[in-house]
């Protein structure tokens, strides 16, 4: 039996195509019940106020960045959305007097315009918020050289190699967006090869950092959290690590702020 088409995008796939019955119980799913889905190699935490959430989420950069050695060098993968833990790194990196000039980051994603990654200068630039919250505000004496910031570029040939280039990477976050994506994981469109179903997990996991058509909901969304309204604004294409590279990570973790804060994270 083919799959239903999506609620929200016929032209795409997204979760809105699976059965009812799996819908209907994550739509079930309480707090108390999503504690509970912890198994061994899959923890969900869930912390009281929003302070408490995003500096659990800097931490995770401290933790990696402190494992960082000039023969073993460490980093961590992080994204944009949620940013509020950018500032408490800075922070915890000068009042802690934590040198982490060995260590490195990937910035996980980056809007793609006109045939090319979206500059620094540019008003909605990933990297842009990476620099201006938190490496900037890292003290001189502390901060890693430039060369160790790998920022995904519309030529994605240098980016994948700095997943192995003797780098280990401890953690990589990822906000989940509407769409359930993390990064910009978004699902394809339902043509050509994947118009009757959509790629396999197996498939799936073999993508590796490339430029990806953002799906509507993805682009909705970022008009409301990034683009004050304006849905005109946001780029309809985007650079986004891929699972391939997600999976040389140590853990992966993923972070949703809600009423009740919770992430999740996968060793």
């Amino acid at each position: 039996m083919p799959r239903k088409l999506s609620s929200i995008a016929p032209d795409w796939w997204d979760y809105t195509t699976l059965d009812d019955e799996i819908i209907r119980d994550a739509a079930a799913l309480t707090p108390e019940k999503m504690v509970k889905l912890s198994r061994p190699g899959f923890r969900v935490a869930m912390y009281e106020t929003l302070e408490e959430f995003y500096l659990a989420e800097a931490l995770e950069y401290i933790t990696a960045w402190k494992q960082s050695t000039a023969d073993n060098p460490v980093g961590i993968c992080g994204p944009i959305g949620p940013t509020e833990q950018l500032p408490l790194v800075a922070r915890l990196v000068n009042d802690l007097g934590l040198n982490v000039k060995s260590a490195h980051f990937w910035g996980m994603d980056e809007w793609f315009l006109d045939g090319k990654e979206a500059p620094p200068t540019h008003p909605l630039s990933f990297e842009k918020a990476d620099r201006e919250l938190c490496f900037n505000r890292i003290r001189k004496g502390l901060v890693m050289p430039d060369e160790n910031l790998h920022f995904p570029k519309g030529d994605t040939s240098a980016y994948r190699k700095s997943w192995d280039a003797g780098v280990h990477c401890a953690v990589m976050q990822g906000g989940q967006g509407d769409v359930k994506h993390w990064a910009f994981n978004d699902p394809p469109r339902r043509k050509g090869k994947y118009k009757d179903n959509p790629p396999s997990p197996v498939e799936y996991r073999k993508l590796t950092t490339r430029v990806v058509d953002l799906h509507p909901l993805t682009i909705a969304q970022n008009a409301r959290t990034s683009g004050g309204g304006n849905i005109s604004l946001v780029p309809t294409q985007a650079i986004s690590v891929g699972p391939f590279e997600t999976w040389k990570a140590e853990k992966v973790s993923i972070w949703q702020a809600g009423m009740h804060e919770t992430h999740s994270d996968s060793a």
